[in-house]
């Protein structure tokens, strides 16, 4: 009975230490997104995206595949909304800028709120 815990307990840790990993580097893009200046990697961006769909199996069933589906979400709809608004910085440069430091504001409060869960060992909510 005790192994079984220690395995899980080495499951839950191995499942926080990629989540810390995860958020971390979302938040290097994203507040490189939102500062002038400061360009992060979309790389970083893609590896964490990648990092989150190899390893979401591994937390079936528990409190943190909420933050799997969290992050993963958080990526394709950003994303999504790059991809959308794009044609805005062909009109001006100031509506693409705004729309995008929008859209970052929006994902760096989703990777603030995720970690902040995470940390306190509590799941993100379910879509609706």
């Amino acid at each position: 009975m005790a192994e079984i815990t220690d395995i899980e307990s080495d499951r839950e840790r191995s499942l926080r230490t990629i989540g810390h990993i995860s958020y971390l580097l979302h938040l290097v893009v994203a507040i490189g997104a939102v500062l002038p200046g400061v360009q992060a990697s979309v790389v970083l961006l893609l590896v964490a995206f990648v990092l989150d769909l190899v390893k979401r199996d591994d937390a079936a069933g528990t409190w943190q595949e909420s933050h799997f589906r969290w992050r993963i979400r958080s990526v394709l709809w950003a994303g999504g909304l790059y991809i959308l608004t794009a044609p805005l910085w062909l009109l001006l440069v100031a509506p693409g800028w705004i729309a995008w430091v929008v859209i970052s504001i929006w994902f760096l409060y989703r990777i603030v709120r995720g970690w902040m869960n995470l940390n306190s060992g509590t799941p993100m909510p379910m879509p609706t």
